[in-house]
């Protein structure tokens, strides 16, 4: 029972130390005049919030988003279909399929893949 309890203590003090250590070492500096601006990256923090955003940015952003989170809920189907084949699995990954492809055949006849115009 000793035991526990002083180990108990012992990582208590340790995270305590630990918790200090990270405190004193996180301080933040604002020397340069870069790191005090709002934006960090180099725009001028005047201009750059009144000027135009390109929609075509917005729009292949959002394509990227789609396709990644399609990849995300592709990997379990073909993980199950890799342990266990069921035709019902096979069918309903390609009908997935199906419908990506359809989406991104119709952004690319729209035009909203084309970067340069």
């Amino acid at each position: 029972m000793i035991e526990c309890f002083l180990l108990f203590i012992f990582l208590f003090i340790l995270s305590m130390v630990l918790v200090l250590v990270s405190f004193l070492l996180s301080e933040k500096t604002f020397e340069s005049r870069e790191k005090s601006s709002p934006y960090e990256c180099g725009f001028d923090p005047i201009l750059s919030a009144r000027s135009s955003f390109s929609l075509r940015f917005f729009l292949l952003g959002v394509l990227f988003v789609v396709f990644d989170v399609e990849l995300s809920l592709l990997m379990p189907v073909v993980l199950s279909i890799s342990v266990g084949f069921s035709y019902v699995g096979l069918i309903s990954c390609f009908i997935f399929l199906l419908v990506l492809f359809l989406g991104i055949f119709h952004e690319w006849r729209e035009g909203s893949l084309n970067w340069v115009i």
